[in-house]
């Protein structure tokens, strides 16, 4: 069995670089004068501080401090009809600058207009819970604290939404491994059989794309087709034709086959 590493440090090693293509980010527009996003600015102007404001793909986007976010909500609200929270969440911004990006995309029905509010978290901040002011926001709190470690405050019932209550870390942050960590690797056998049958089990295998081909069910492999549930030592290891449709066919349908497939050098 292999050792135990500890995780309380993974965050602190994670880091920005660009060796991945990150997108251009959308124009960033002038909010026009007179205009009714003009208007609804103003309202929340009167509420709180605004760190910036702008018009992007046509929506008007407000910056603000992660303390106010519930006066912001409620004046948009209260005063400009934005009656509907459509969407919440966070976006992981740990390793480029400490924190998350909170939104929240509200929507006026009458006015077809929509308005996205942003506040930057730091990793250890919490923020005030907006479902007094709008019930959609409960399960997305929860969620948004579940998955990304998002602390919200004075939530009524803020539990795991979607892992299990015993679970650590936060699947949806960037640093969390696409494989599940060690905790998640073992969660299941230590749950059921207890921490003395890992050498027995193994840990769990998380990639959904790995097919084991002494596998319970015996998958087949292309070309070395197998039958459902048969032994590993009655597998006959010579290569099958590879085809595409059943033994009939379809009737008046061509049939298909490896042999008179074609692969294009370039899309026509």
């Amino acid at each position: 069995m292999r050792p135990y590493t500890p995780k309380d440090n993974v965050q602190a090693k994670a880091y920005y670089t660009d060796r991945f293509w990150v997108a251009p980010r959308l124009p960033e527009e002038p909010i026009p004068e007179g205009s009714p996003y003009a208007e609804d600015l103003a309202a929340v102007k009167k509420a709180c501080k605004v760190l910036n404001a702008y018009i992007q793909r046509g929506q008007l986007v407000i910056y603000i401090n992660p303390q106010d976010n519930v006066k912001a909500l409620a004046a948009l609200k209260e005063k400009r009809g934005f009656e509907m929270l459509s969407e919440m969440s966070a976006v992981d911004f740990l390793a480029e600058r400490g924190g998350f990006e909170v939104f929240y995309q509200i929507l006026n029905l009458d006015e077809a207009r929509r308005i996205r509010v942003k506040c930057f978290v730091e990793e250890n901040q919490a923020v005030e819970s907006v479902n007094p002011l709008y019930r959609s926001a409960d399960w997305a709190e929860r969620e948004m604290w579940d998955l990304m470690g998002v602390k919200v405050n004075n939530h009524p019932y803020l539990k795991r939404l979607i892992m299990p209550d015993d679970w650590e870390g936060h699947p949806l942050r960037k640093t969390y491994p696409l494989e599940g960590d060690e905790f998640a690797q073992w969660y299941e056998v230590d749950k059921i059989f207890g921490k003395e049958a890992r050498d027995i089990i193994g840990p769990e295998n998380r990639d959904p794309a790995r097919i084991d081909r002494y596998d319970t069910e015996r998958f087949a492999r292309l070309g070395h087709e197998v039958p459902r549930g048969a032994p590993a030592e009655e597998v006959d290891q010579t290569e099958t034709p590879v085809q595409y449709q059943e033994e009939e066919g379809v009737f008046l349908i061509q049939k298909f086959s490896q042999e008179n497939s074609k692969v294009l050098d370039k899309r026509k």
